[in-house]
């Protein structure tokens, strides 16, 4: 790969997104290369927003961007995201279906001004349908999935998922989308619109719970810090803290009787087999309890890994980003912020070989790159003056 290339080096990207999913898609268009201008909506209200645009979840998600500011809902505004159109390779948006029509955004409006461009769309529940126009958040679709029917101990109620799943699932989904409409596009010479929702991308991601239903006909429900199938799998306390075990397949479980000091569990009858110790799980569970806690955590990650039997200690995030082996695989890269600093963000979680996945630049502020994007697609730096003026862009 050429120095300084990237995969996606060359692809210009305009986002229309709020919220998370869509811009948790662009972050990894952006993060790989591609071109990527932020269209946001003019601060007509002189709202004081820098708070938030300086938080660290503003910062994480719009790293390696340019950003603009233009006022869509006048004539002016939307001829420059037109100009924009013409020359982008893809759009992203997650706007409601009767908002991007009414700003004529929407898919229909763009393909016939650019042929080529792909146009990728994040809903709460889908382009189409009785739900289509509902405002869709993660929560809600969590809900909606299933996903907090099998999240939590059982017993307990619905349990959220402690991460914004629905956002980043959809987001990563449609990411992926786009790059297979951009390959098709080589073939083609056509843009295609691409599309999922938070409540397709949750459903997916429910998997084998989902396959459960529709296969077997079986409701699953929570298992708490168990596997639903698998035993032994799950969580006990060390001496000095808490442990992951899972062992469920017949080697992994002999290894474990093995490194617990426990090797006649081995030929135990009713443990025997997985069938067996499923049928028997709060026997299972108790027995490797008790000798848990004799020990320390390190001990065990030790003398399980010695054993091949998967293994691991429960950080909380500080103790996460302390971990020798997250230190080495860089995920915390560092990046400076003009007016805030040096920081570090989440990096992607790709790896290419010849290249690199450093960040190239912090999230740029509103104002900083608007005479660059408007006199890249022909603006006059006067006609840039005369749109300031009129705030039709900031």
């Amino acid at each position: 790969m050429e120095p300084g290339r990237l995969p996606l080096t060359g692809v210009k990207v305009i986002e229309l997104c709020l919220a998370r999913a869509g811009p948790t898609c662009v972050r990894h268009l952006s993060d790989w290369g591609a071109d990527v201008i932020k269209i946001e909506a003019v601060n007509e209200g002189g709202e004081d927003i820098t708070g938030r645009r300086d938080g660290f979840d503003y910062q994480n998600l719009h790293r390696n961007k340019r950003c603009i500011e233009i006022n869509l809902k006048s004539p002016e505004g939307h001829a420059i995201f037109m100009r924009l159109v013409k020359t982008a390779d893809v759009i992203v948006e997650n706007m409601r279906s009767t908002v991007k029509h009414r700003l004529k955004v929407a898919w229909e409006d763009v393909h016939k001004v650019n042929p080529r461009l792909v146009y990728g769309s994040i809903s709460g529940f889908g382009q189409t349908g009785p739900y289509a126009n509902r405002p869709g958040v993660d929560q809600i679709a969590q809900g909606m999935s299933g996903l907090m029917s099998v999240t939590g101990a059982p017993g307990q109620g619905p349990m959220r998922v402690g991460i914004p799943i629905g956002d980043t699932a959809s987001g990563t989904h449609l990411a992926m989308g786009i790059a297979m409409a951009l390959f098709d596009r080589e073939r083609t010479g056509e843009g295609r619109w691409v599309h999922t929702s938070l409540l397709e991308s949750l459903i997916y991601m429910m998997d084998f719970q989902s396959a459960r239903w529709l296969v077997d006909k079986k409701v699953p429900g929570q298992a708490g810090n168990e596997h639903p199938q698998g035993v032994p799998t799950g969580v006990y306390a060390s001496s000095d803290g808490y442990i992951n075990i899972s062992a469920t397949s017949t080697r992994l479980w002999h290894g474990l009787c093995d490194a617990l000091g426990k090797p006649e569990w081995k030929t135990k009858a009713e443990w025997s087999t997985q069938a067996g110790r499923r049928g028997d799980r709060r026997g299972v569970n108790g027995a490797i309890a008790e000798i848990a806690k004799t020990k320390t955590t390190a001990h065990w990650v030790k003398a399980f890994g010695d054993a091949g039997v998967p293994c691991g200690p429960i950080y909380t995030v500080d103790q996460v980003f302390d971990d020798p082996q997250v230190k080495h695989i860089g995920i915390a890269a560092p990046v400076h912020h003009p007016r805030l600093g040096k920081m570090d963000l989440v990096a992607s979680p790709l790896n290419f070989s010849g290249t690199t996945r450093a960040l190239r630049c912090a999230t740029p502020d509103p104002e900083q790159f608007t005479d660059d994007i408007l006199t890249t697609v022909g603006y006059t730096k006067e006609e840039v003056a005369q749109l300031r003026t009129r705030k039709i862009v900031r």
